[in-house]
């Protein structure tokens, strides 16, 4: 019982949780909206909304990038941090821009997305993820 009451967790749950949210979140935005826009590319490039002025094809690409290229970095655990702010700001994007006349209930899971991945921004990737083993082989390099 008193493990279920405590405050503290030890490292290695830690770690499991992050690592279950970078594969959770990572693949959802994979494979539920950057794959489908990635394998839409020439269909949807004229007509992607364009909420920075940039124009269709450019605000797709930047979307794409995020959702497939930064969403791969995430889940692997590579430049997690660095991969987590285009997905920051493609959410904030999507949430105050492309949905922003949109009733909450739409921009939600926009919203959701973009506090995991602050989360994670703030959080790290945890143990289980390359960056933590780049950053061990490095400090032994040092050593």
């Amino acid at each position: 019982m008193q493990k279920l009451t405590t405050v503290y967790s030890p490292v290695w749950a830690q770690s499991v949780g992050l690592l279950l949210i970078r594969l959770g979140f990572g693949f959802m935005m994979l494979l539920g909206h950057g794959w489908i826009k990635w394998m839409n590319f020439g269909l949807m490039s004229s007509s992607f909304p364009d909420p920075l002025g940039v124009g269709h094809a450019t605000s797709i690409l930047l979307a794409v990038f995020a959702e497939v290229v930064c969403s791969v970095l995430v889940i692997t655990g590579l430049f997690t941090r660095a991969a987590l702010i285009p997905l920051v700001v493609t959410m904030l994007v999507a949430f105050f821009s492309v949905h922003g006349g949109d009733p909450f209930a739409v921009r939600e899971l926009s919203m959701v997305y973009l506090l995991v991945f602050i989360t994670l921004f703030l959080a790290g990737p945890g143990r289980y993820s390359i960056d933590h083993y780049l950053q061990r082989k490095l400090i032994k390099q040092k050593s």
